[in-house]
């Protein structure tokens, strides 16, 4: 893939289309020429009603699916010029993953189950334990690597998915309604570790039906029968997001913020393309990123 051009959107779908079944009496046209230019760094939460088109483009925000007519481009270069040898390098490397299920292998620890990604990556296994861990910490669940998913909640699971999403060093973090299946202090344990993912120079976009959660983004796009119905900001696209708690103020009440327990100050270091202290690799030529 060509080198990263900074200058561009980092994401950018343009008069996209998605039409399942097309041409057949079961054709079902689900976006509708939708226009999106989703800047470096920013933090998106896109919105709709069931059936609005939501998953379906962040699907193809994922590589996980092609339009049908109208383009998307990642750093400038068009994905439907890609092979899937490339595809599957960028979700591997370039795109981290955080789905509302978790998706982690039961019977594995915690530890295992961020290493995936790495061990699919071809990284080497001592290093690849290290950056897992390193996740790990970043999560706050360092203490906890060698536990099954039985033996964890599902705010401690889904922050192990949240974990194995980041340990590639992926630069832009693409999540379906992770908050779904959490409650509230959960849910604001997960949406600190998005804020401070943000802060750091991730670009993050994440699909939610809950006002509590898009308010934690820096801009809202409101989908409504496969069109953009609304499109606003809760914040500019460079700065910390809406939200985002300093945890150093809290350190003397660390009991009170889970997520506030102490964290490795390791990060994993930044690929090309990306800006410093925006921790994961841009997308470079052939397969590699």
């Amino acid at each position: 893939m060509p080198a990263v051009d900074t200058e561009f959107p980092v994401l950018l779908l343009n008069d996209l289309h998605k039409t399942y079944n097309p041409g057949s009496q079961l054709e079902v046209h689900v976006l509708k020429g939708v226009s999106l230019a989703v800047e470096r760094g920013d933090y998106v939460a896109i919105m709709g009603h069931s059936g609005s088109g939501k998953s379906t483009m962040l699907n193809i925000l994922g590589c996980l699916d092609l339009p049908t007519a109208g383009s998307y481009l990642i750093d400038g270069v068009d994905v439907s010029s890609l092979s899937e040898a490339q595809l599957a390098d960028i979700r591997n490397q370039y795109l981290g993953f955080v789905f509302q299920s978790f998706n982690l292998v039961r019977r594995t620890t915690a530890l295992a189950n961020v290493e995936l990604p790495l061990v699919y990556a071809g990284v080497p296994r001592a290093e690849r334990r290290r950056r897992a861990m390193t996740a790990l910490g970043l999560v706050g669940l360092e203490d906890r690597a060698h536990h099954q998913p039985s033996e964890l909640s599902g705010g401690q699971q889904q922050r192990v998915a949240i974990a194995r999403a980041i340990c590639t060093g992926p630069s832009i973090i693409l999540a379906d309604e992770p908050t779904g299946n959490l409650d509230s202090r959960s849910t604001e344990d997960v949406l600190q570790i998005f804020g401070r993912l943000n802060a750091a120079g991730r670009t993050i976009v994440i699909i939610t039906h809950e006002d509590d959660v898009s308010a934690h983004a820096k801009r809202v796009v409101i989908l409504e029968d496969g069109r953009i119905g609304n499109d606003y900001r809760n914040g500019p696209v460079h700065g910390d997001p809406p939200g985002l708690v300093d945890l150093t103020a809290l350190e003397s009440e660390p009991e009170e913020v889970s997520i506030a327990e102490e964290e490795s100050s390791e990060v994993i270091p930044p690929g090309p393309g990306v800006s410093p202290g925006v921790a994961g690799p841009g997308v470079s030529p052939g397969v590699a990123v």
